[in-house]
């Protein structure tokens, strides 16, 4: 990383392009995070990114490493180690389920009606988020399995092996999948935040596209 960021300032006066190396967590709201790399992309055509996947822990490892410029976190971030912007819109919770499954003519999921069921969900999500939704009656809720990719815990629910725990627009609920999203009552929404380590030295590429989200993300940002 040390040697990118030489390389980069050495033609600071010339920049149409440079490196950006994120982590990322596994939301629909990552669009927001594409659609500013488009905009980024038309003023610094040869721009490239390197996108890596994975829950918190795994990011902020690779953050704190120094082996990315950004995480982005479904997790509320650790204010003494790192600087931090909202995104505009938060994820909201819910239930997949095949179709046809009992639970499905709901319009929405209460605990009581998960009592009993073979649930999956992610191991952080399960830790921090639901265990907020459910307060203490977490213990009657029964972890069938923890997925970090919600796509191949869809494939599991498809098999008729448990009903899953994730944000809206992960999984393909279209009719032709057989599956459907019901959303969790009362209502459990998750924030996403991009993040950076404090007193991080940025390549020059780096900061410019900060600064471009600090702009487009300001009315969302926040005190913890």
């Amino acid at each position: 990383m040390a040697d990118k960021i030489e390389k980069e300032f050495l033609s600071l006066d010339d920049i149409t392009g440079g490196e950006l190396f994120l982590g990322l967590a596994e939301s629909y709201r990552i669009r927001h995070l594409a659609k500013e790399i488009r905009k980024f992309k038309s003023v610094y055509p040869k721009l490239r990114y390197h996108i890596t996947s994975g829950d918190t822990e795994q990011v902020t490892e690779k953050l704190n490493k120094g082996l990315l410029d950004f995480a982005v976190l479904c997790d509320t971030p650790d204010t003494h180690k790192y600087d931090y912007i909202a995104f505009p819109k938060p994820d909201v919770w819910g239930v997949i389920m095949p179709h046809d499954a009992p639970l499905a003519c709901k319009e929405n999921i209460c605990i009581d009606n998960l009592i009993g069921l073979p649930l999956f969900s992610s191991q952080q999500g399960w830790e921090t988020d639901i265990s907020r939704w459910c307060g203490e009656r977490r213990d009657e809720l029964h972890l069938e399995g923890s997925f970090r990719l919600a796509y191949n815990a869809s494939v599991f629910v498809k098999e008729g092996l448990g009903y899953q725990l994730c944000f809206d627009h992960l999984v393909n609920t279209s009719p032709e999948n057989g599956l459907v999203f019901r959303p969790l009552y009362p209502k459990l929404e998750a924030k996403l935040f991009l993040i950076w380590n404090k007193y991080q030295t940025f390549t020059p590429i780096a900061e410019r596209f900060l600064a471009q989200v600090k702009n487009s993300f300001a009315e969302c940002t926040q005190p913890l």
